[in-house]
């Protein structure tokens, strides 16, 4: 399909993208990589009357060490997260799961931040900033603000994000030596998970979280509670599907959804060693 007709305005920079989006209002859209929006516009489940084009923000695309932290511009190809000396040896798991996103094409296009603001539970990389416990910057009118990832995704394409802010960082715990594993299944390598688990051990305390089993991205709360707890890591991915909202489609039902958190949550741990 054709998306509906649409004005295009290119930002030079992120003040320049703030004014446009503030000077249009809920009917303009931030276009980056394109990859998650463009597809919305041609089935008109977006329709846009203005596209801010805010690929050519060259000061948005970095990874940049912090000290304590990762900081990453929201232009960030996934490509560039793939690759990363810093993060592969920093935070091996972010790096990892971005390698895991699309096709080739897909990775070099796609940005970080599109993907985060886009808010898809079935996405990759939502997930496994959620299981490392970051936080994203967004930048509007008024400035500056933080928000902690736990409280960034609020439904389902739905985020905290203003209409007239736009994602600028999002920053990462360094993790380095730390276990980890992410495990995918889908029914090709390039599409979306049916269900995902981002494990990781934080300053000796699990981390987990659910791909595509719920409306947004969930923390996998009874697991955690129940290796904090001892149980075993075979004992503790019993309750991976406990508080969760699984989808159903043409992939698959709620019940298979459940299944296989269960079973990908017990290989996360198990290949992680986490317990």
């Amino acid at each position: 399909m054709i998306p509906a007709a649409f004005d295009y305005k290119k930002a030079g920079s992120s003040e320049e993208a703030v004014a446009l989006i503030v000077e249009h209002g809920d009917e303009a859209k931030f276009l980056a990589g394109g990859h998650s929006l463009i597809p919305m516009m041609k089935l008109r489940l977006a329709v846009p009357s203005v596209l801010v084009d805010i690929a050519g923000v060259e000061d948005l695309s970095y990874i940049d060490d912090r000290g304590d932290h990762i900081a990453i511009g929201a232009l960030t190809k996934h490509r560039s997260l793939e690759t990363s000396d810093l993060l592969i040896a920093e935070c091996p798991l972010l790096a990892h799961v971005a390698s895991k996103v699309g096709d080739p094409q897909v990775r070099h296009r796609g940005t970080l931040g599109g993907s985060l603001a886009h808010s898809d539970p079935a996405s990759d990389l939502p997930a496994a900033i959620l299981a490392l416990g970051g936080s994203l910057v967004a930048e509007g009118p008024n400035g500056q603000r933080e928000i902690g990832v736990a409280d960034f995704f609020t439904g389902y394409f739905e985020s905290a994000l203003s209409d007239d802010e736009m994602l600028t960082e999002v920053r990462v715990p360094k993790a380095p030596g730390a276990s980890w594993s992410y495990q995918k299944f889908n029914r090709r390598a390039q599409d979306w998970a049916i269900v995902g688990v981002a494990a990781v051990e934080v300053q000796g305390a699990a981390q987990i979280a659910l791909v595509n089993m719920g409306s947004t991205p969930l923390r996998a709360e009874a697991v955690e509670a129940a290796l904090a707890g001892g149980a075993s890591a075979v004992e503790a991915a019993e309750a991976a599907a406990d508080g969760t909202d699984a989808p159903t489609d043409l992939n698959a039902s709620p019940e298979y959804r459940d299944h296989l958190a269960r079973v990908l949550t017990k290989r996360a741990l198990e290949a992680s060693g986490i317990s």
